[in-house]
């Protein structure tokens, strides 16, 4: 089974009634939460949940694995409810942890310089992004307008996406948190879209980072994984070299999720966070390090997951070298960035255990 009890990932679900509900998922059906816990679950989200801590994830967990396995509780058809964001985005952080991606974005935007920049290899380098354009799957994309060069203020000509896994931290923290410790902290992991205005982030990234290339929309699924379910998925840590001493990543801390990419049904890549350089781990020692705290809902993305082969590249900049060639879609079409009425699925597995779909459509802005 695709959702069987080893699992039961989390979300929000709205039912014919109207009212919110927080769910696990069993197979085609939820199993509503709020009988397990009416406080934690009284107002149908998932935010107190996150907040409980480490030993309530695992409570709630057991309890329900108990109570659908026991049969007497009724479960109800995915098909009746609507499945929604289930937490509050506190803040929203994305990283640069692929070393394929960043090698060949260095190569395209620094083609006669090191394609790392020196500090790739010492910290997880990373961007704030909006935590109020965090949007569930199948919410509609706008074609952003935005400064395109120095004269052309329109609607971008360069959409991209990009494939992430995104990480939920549940516990709060008031200081620095050890790479050892963030298990403690991180609940669990949803698939990630950032979506990108590659000529809008092009001319404002000069000198700092992305700002509203980046900031008008992050679709995320709705569905989170609790790392309980992803025992199997998780493996050592391997960097060369190594980072900084407050980063050395001596846990299993390494996530083996491999991503799938579709536009309009067109495969297009096909990549796996085992080749990953950082960790999700060393993302919160890094991001606290300077005494920054976490707060619950704070969502940490992987940055995009690119592989070293063609067909594992996780994003149109890589796929058409920043524009300079095509991509072909199993309808005839070419494409070099994504056109309005283009549909982006990023769906992700561990083994047996699924972690759903993300989904959104072009509209035009």
């Amino acid at each position: 089974m695709a959702y069987g009890l080893d699992n039961l990932p989390y979300a929000s679900v709205v039912g014919t009634d109207g009212r919110r509900r927080a769910v696990v998922r069993f197979g085609d059906d939820v199993l509503d939460l709020t009988p397990l816990d009416s406080t934690l679950f009284a107002d149908g989200t998932l935010d107190a949940f996150l907040g409980a801590g480490r030993q309530a994830w695992a409570d709630v967990r057991g309890r329900a694995q108990e109570t659908i396995e026991a049969g007497d509780t009724a479960l109800t058809p995915l098909t009746t409810v609507r499945p929604v964001l289930g937490f509050a985005v506190a803040d929203y952080v994305d990283f640069y942890a692929s070393i394929h991606h960043a090698t060949n974005a260095g190569r395209i935007f620094r083609p006669h310089g090191d394609a790392l920049a020196p500090n790739w290899t010492v910290v997880p380098v990373g961007y704030h992004g909006r935590a109020g354009t965090v949007v569930a799957s199948g919410t509609p994309v706008v074609r952003p307008t935005g400064q395109l060069d120095a004269t052309t203020f329109a609607p971008t000509r360069a959409l991209d996406f990009e494939a992430e896994l995104g990480f939920v931290v549940g516990t709060p923290s008031t200081g620095a948190v050890g790479v050892a410790d963030a298990d403690e902290h991180v609940f669990g992991v949803c698939l990630l879209d950032d979506w990108s205005a590659r000529d809008v982030q092009r001319f404002e990234t000069q000198p700092l980072g992305p700002f509203l290339g980046k900031s008008f929309a992050t679709s995320v699924s709705p569905w989170i994984t609790p790392l309980a379910a992803l025992q199997d998925a998780r493996f050592p840590s391997v960097q060369t070299p190594a980072p900084a001493d407050h980063l050395l990543d001596t846990g299993r801390h390494r996530l083996g999720i491999e991503l799938t990419v579709r536009v309009n049904d067109t495969v297009l890549c096909r990549s796996s966070t085992t080749d990953l350089h950082w960790t999700y781990a060393q993302f919160v020692a890094h991001l606290t390090s300077n005494g920054a705290p976490l707060r619950t809902g704070d969502l940490l993305g992987s940055g995009t997951v690119s592989g070293p082969e063609p067909g594992s590249l996780g994003c149109l900049l890589e796929m058409t070298r920043n524009g300079a060639e095509t991509v072909s879609l199993d309808d005839g079409g070419v494409r070099t960035w994504l056109e309005d009425g283009d549909e982006v699925v990023i769906t992700g597995s561990a083994g047996p255990i699924t972690l759903g779909e993300v989904r959104g459509r072009v509209a035009a802005g």
